[in-house]
């Protein structure tokens, strides 16, 4: 039978009464100030209630100070259980622990910081160790065992990582060093494209730098081409004022920076105006003394006809 159904609904009178005994207590476990008024309380079981007080500290916002009481059967003294602080319905939890693994993110690590790889990482895969069978058409299969001698080529034991000295030339360790197998795991598909998409969505064609760029990176001159076959669809920009100098781009990717990119031509001069409306042309307010056909002053023959 679980708890549930042996806590009894209503409380116990005398336990829901002794609130200043669960003050008390509460009081003594915290720090002198921090218990708050009375929230209530909730009966656990027969003679067992659990009375709640807020908290007044400042890292602990929406906690409550739980205080359980009891008593005896037939008894009247009420003692107290425990108590403890627990957090409330709308109480700040710190969030859910995550594995440091998952924590991480890029551009997190600086100086001195080690990353472990996991065993089972998605991303990699064992590269070249030279225990597998050979293919059908291997220059070390058993079909092709004369041609392995015929051709001079040396199987060696054990993978490259454990030669004690470098393996001579025309062998199959070394061939394998000179292609890049000599490492212990390579890139997965998976890694493969878990990096291409990476690299899509920050440097490819559909960027607004791209949607504006005269031409694409697969005709720019600035495209510094990698190998593999990454190197199909990816490249580095090598152009210092380009905003993805020393970055995996996509061949469609683009910028202002292309090496074909035209000169810009220098903006039209506006044609000098017709009509000059800058400048002020002065009209008197009056008209002058001497632009009539009767000058201003008077002379003896305009006096005597009378004229004014």
């Amino acid at each position: 039978m679980s708890a549930a159904t042996t806590r009894s609904r209503t409380p116990d009178r005398l336990c829901a009464e002794a609130v200043d005994l669960a003050r008390a207590a509460a009081e003594e476990a915290a720090a002198p100030g921090v218990v708050g008024e009375h929230e209530g309380l909730v009966s656990e079981g027969d003679r067992v209630v659990t009375h709640f007080f807020g908290c007044r500290e400042a890292g602990y916002r929406g906690w409550r100070w739980a205080v359980t009481v009891a008593r005896a059967s037939r008894a009247k003294i009420v003692t107290v259980d425990e108590a403890v602080l627990l957090p409330g319905p709308d109480a700040v939890l710190a969030p859910e622990w995550v594995p440091w693994s998952e924590r991480l993110r890029p551009g997190d690590m600086g100086p001195g910081d080690l990353l472990p790889t996991e065993a089972d990482d998605l991303r990699l895969e064992p590269g070249y160790s030279g225990e597998e069978e050979p293919p059908p058409n291997s220059a070390v299969s058993h079909e092709m065992a004369d041609l392995v001698e015929a051709e001079d080529a040396d199987v060696t034991e054990g993978t490259p990582a454990h030669l004690a000295v470098t393996p001579a030339r025309g062998s199959i360790a070394a061939v394998a060093e000179e292609l890049g197998m000599r490492r212990a795991r390579v890139l997965s598909r998976y890694g493969l494209h878990a990096a291409a998409d990476r690299w899509e969505e920050s440097y490819g064609a559909k960027t607004p730098m791209a949607q504006a760029a005269p031409a694409s990176c697969m005709s720019c001159g600035f495209l510094a081409p990698i190998g593999g076959s990454l190197g199909q669809a990816f490249g580095v920009c090598a152009n210092e004022f380009s905003p993805a100098d020393g970055h995996v781009v996509s061949l469609s990717y683009g910028c202002g920076g292309h090496s074909e990119a035209a000169v810009m031509p220098k903006p039209p001069q506006p044609a000098p105006p017709v009509i000059d409306e800058t400048r002020v042309d002065p009209f008197p307010l009056r008209p002058s003394p001497d632009s009539g056909s009767v000058p201003a002053t008077e002379d003896e023959s305009t006096a005597e006809l009378g004229h004014s």
